[in-house]
């Protein structure tokens, strides 16, 4: 994990692993910030969707002690999301580094597209 003082909070950026980890022991929440089409194509399993144009700082979703983890194709929107939201009062805000890209590369598990129907199939980790 890196960590950085923005000066308005603390940006936390986690590797895939990590925020694998935290997702399977049921610690974090995911919130993917691509658009509905993105979403619906591929995603992480359980994932949250709130598009990057659609978030509000005061209506993000109370996990119970949970920690929101934001992540997009790249880590790109996902890192401007959380820089937005700390400058909107959230004093702590964490993305995953690398986003979805990052995830499919690492061979973890997710929601994919049966191309042949067009439902989604469940894509199982490799490693």
């Amino acid at each position: 994990m890196k960590t950085e003082d923005t000066g308005q909070g603390t940006l936390e950026t986690w590797t895939v692993d990590e925020v694998d980890e935290a997702l399977q022991k049921g610690e974090i929440a995911v919130i993917d910030v691509r658009t509905p089409q993105e979403y619906m194509f591929e995603h992480i399993d359980g994932a949250l969707l709130a598009p990057m144009g659609q978030i509000r700082a005061d209506r993000l979703p109370s996990m119970q002690g949970r920690t929101l983890v934001f992540y997009c194709g790249s880590s790109k929107r996902s890192e401007s999301v959380a820089r937005s939201l700390l400058s909107q009062g959230h004093d702590r805000i964490v993305h995953m580094d690398g986003g979805f890209a990052a995830w499919k590369q690492a061979g973890k598990a997710h929601i994919g597209t049966d191309m042949a129907t067009g439902a989604p199939k469940r894509v199982d980790s490799s490693g």
